[in-house]
């Protein structure tokens, strides 16, 4: 899969001490991409749009456990 034009964001709910950081890849067609901000060579995964948005949604509704 070509990432070159993947535009990375740190999420929101990242802490801003240097742990439990995730960034969003939401701007290429028909692929939302999740990486480790500490280990962005470490993987990547890949979620399409409506599984991306199911996820986000249940996490909201969850909320925080930490």
């Amino acid at each position: 899969m070509d990432m070159t034009a993947a535009r990375w964001r740190k999420s929101t709910y990242s802490g801003t001490n240097g742990g439990s950081c995730v960034e969003v890849a939401d701007n290429l067609t028909g692929v939302v991409l999740v990486r480790d901000t500490k280990d962005r060579n470490g993987g990547t995964l890949a979620f399409t749009p409506t599984s991306w948005a199911s996820f986000v949604g249940l996490t909201k509704e969850i909320g925080p456990t930490a």
